[in-house]
């Protein structure tokens, strides 16, 4: 009787373990959130500090060929299995004349241009990466 009711027990401990695994998929929101009808408060025409009081400070700008505000946001899918994967990315532009009023406002998407990374944990570097053999071989063939 007691090795029924230890499988048992050991099989429902199972069950438990495995079930907790299969939801560890996770979707993560990166980023700018736009709020329902915000943009019909930015027409055409707006000032740049209109445009930040109803939008918000924006994720990046520009200013090569004018002035552009970014409003950048993510949709990040993390699972043990696949790491994070990019699902949706929506960028909203906001392009300002030389008034510093705005010109347009644009809309892009994923499949609109490459994925931007938010959080990098690398800092790119000019030039060609050496490994151990290169170096050795570069500071004999200066000798």
């Amino acid at each position: 009787m007691s090795i029924r009711i230890t499988t048992a027990l050991a099989v429902c401990l199972a069950s438990l373990n495995l079930g907790g695994c299969s939801n560890f998929d996770n979707t993560i929101q990166r980023g700018y959130i736009q709020q329902e009808g915000s943009l019909e408060q930015v027409p055409v025409g707006s000032s740049k500090e209109q445009v930040q009081f109803v939008l918000g400070t924006p994720s990046t700008t520009s200013t090569i060929g004018g002035e552009v505000y970014y409003y950048i946001s993510q949709q990040v899918e993390t699972s043990p299995i696949m790491g994070a994967q990019v699902k949706d990315q929506k960028v909203l532009a906001v392009y300002f004349g030389k008034d510093s009023r705005v010109e347009r406002i644009a809309n892009y998407g994923l499949q609109d241009g490459r994925v931007i990374d938010f959080i990098s944990r690398k800092t790119p570097t000019g030039g060609k990466e050496m490994n151990f053999l290169n170096q050795v071989f570069s500071a004999i063939s200066k000798t």
